[in-house]
C-alpha cells in the first residue's frame, strides 16, 4: 500500500531523576551530599533515506517512544542517557504542524538528519545542588519531561521529470522502456494506483529520476477521482512531460486534453505550469493516428517543436523523447 501522508505521535524520553544521598564514612556522622544526576532522555531523530519510498511503517504504527533516562545513583553516579531513537523516513517527506500547518522540516536528500523531538534534562542530585547556604540538600531534581507532540507527515516525491496525462495515456509503458522501473501494465484506466519512480541513466556517471503521475481526471484539483493525493507530488518534479494520447480509435480531443491537464495543474498551484514542459504524442503506432498529431499541432496549443510522436508500445520515436527530456534536464542543472 502506497501512504504519503500520515499522522504521528511523538514522545522523547524524560530525563531521569537526581538521586538525594550522602556518604557513609567511618568516623564521620555526618557524610557530604553524593548523589548523581539523572541521564538525559533519548531524542527521536528523522533520517532521509532514498531506500523507502512510502510512509507505510506509520500508518500502522504511529506511535514512537524513545527511551527515557535512568535516575542518578548514590556515589555520585550518573544515571544512564536514554538512546536516540533514529526513524527513517523517505527523501521528500515534509514534516508539518497539524494545528498551524507550518512546515517544520524539509527532508530533500538522503542521509539528512534532523532531532524533531528533544529529550528531557536528567535532574541533578544533591550533590548538584549544594552550596555554602544548603551544604546538605535532602530533595534532588526531578528530570525534565521530553517533548511530546503531534505531528503531519507528507511525502512529495522527488523526481527531475514527471509524466502527466489522462488514465490510459500510456505513461506506464513509456517509464518501462525508458528507465529501470517495472509498473503494472495493462488495457484498463487506473492501472497504477499510486507513483512509480524510475531511474534513467545516459552517461556513464549521469542519471536523472523520472516519475509515472497516476492519471489525473477533469476537477483532480477538487478531489475528483484520487485528486491531491497525485497533484502534489508533481510540485517537485523539474520539468513536465505531458503524455497525450492519439488514439483515433476513442472520442477524445487531444488539445482538450491538454487543457483540462494545464487547467488542473494551475487550480491546484499556479507555478506548476510555469515549469519547462515537452510533449509525447503516444500511440502512434494506430492507424490513423497521424491526423491527429496533425490536428494537436496545428491547434498551437504547444510549441511544435517540443511535441515528440512516439509510441512507448513499439519504442518508435523514444529517442527522440529521450534526448529532449536530457536536453532539458542538462539546461535545468546548468541554471540551478
Amino acid at each position: 500500500m502506497f501512504t504519503d501522508r500520515v499522522t504521528v505521535h511523538l514522545k522523547a524520553g524524560d530525563g531521569g531523576n537526581g538521586c538525594a544521598s550522602f556518604r557513609r564514612e567511618k568516623f564521620v556522622p555526618k557524610g557530604g551530599p553524593d548523589g548523581g544526576k539523572g541521564g538525559k532522555g533519548g531524542d527521536i531523530i528523522f533520517q532521509a533515506d532514498s531506500n523507502i519510498a512510502t510512509l507505510i511503517d506509520f500508518y500502522y504504527k504511529p506511535i514512537i517512544k524513545a527511551d527515557r533516562g535512568k535516575h542518578g545513583s548514590s556515589s555520585n553516579k550518573t544515571g544512564r542517557s536514554g538512546k536516540n531513537l533514529v526513524i527513517k523516513i523517505p527523501v521528500g517527506t515534509q514534516v508539518i504542524d497539524p494545528s498551524s500547518k507550518c512546515l517544520i522540516h524539509d527532508f530533500i536528500s538522503h542521509g539528512e538528519k534532523k532531532v524533531i523531538a528533544q529529550g528531557g534534562r536528567g535532574g541533578k542530585g544533591n550533590v548538584q545542588l549544594k552550596t555554602r547556604f544548603n551544604p546538605l540538600p535532602k530533595e534532588p531534581e526531578l528530570g525534565k519531561p521530553g517533548d511530546e507532540l503531534s505531528l503531519m507527515l507528507e511525502l512529495k516525491i522527488i523526481a527531475d521529470i514527471g509524466l502527466v496525462g489522462f488514465p490510459n495515456a500510456g505513461k506506464s509503458t513509456l517509464i518501462s522502456k525508458i528507465s529501470s522501473a517495472h509498473p503494472k501494465i495493462a488495457s484498463y484506466p487506473f492501472t497504477t494506483l499510486s507513483p512509480v519512480l524510475g531511474t534513467v541513466k545516459y552517461d556513464i556517471y549521469k542519471e536523472f529520476v523520472v516519475a509515472d503521475i497516476p492519471g489525473i481526471l477533469e476537477g483532480a484539483h477538487n478531489n475528483v477521482g484520487l485528486g491531491h493525493t497525485f497533484l502534489r507530488h508533481i510540485e517537485r518534479t523539474k520539468i513536465l512531460a505531458f503524455v497525450i494520447s492519439m488514439d483515433p480509435f476513442n472520442d477524445s480531443d487531444p488539445v482538450q486534453d491538454y487543457r483540462i491537464l494545464e487547467d488542473e495543474l494551475k487550480f491546484h498551484k499556479p507555478d506548476l505550469i510555469l515549469k519547462p514542459r515537452i510533449v509525447a504524442a503516444n500511440k502512434m503506432d494506430l492507424p490513423d493516428s497521424k491526423n491527429k498529431l496533425e490536428y494537436f499541432i496545428n491547434s498551437g496549443i504547444h510549441d511544435k517543436n517540443s511535441i515528440y510522436p512516439i509510441s512507448a508500445l513499439t519504442g518508435d520515436g523514444i529517442k527522440g523523447l529521450l534526448n529532449a527530456m536530457i536536453k532539458n534536464i542538462e539546461d535545468f542543472r546548468k541554471q540551478s
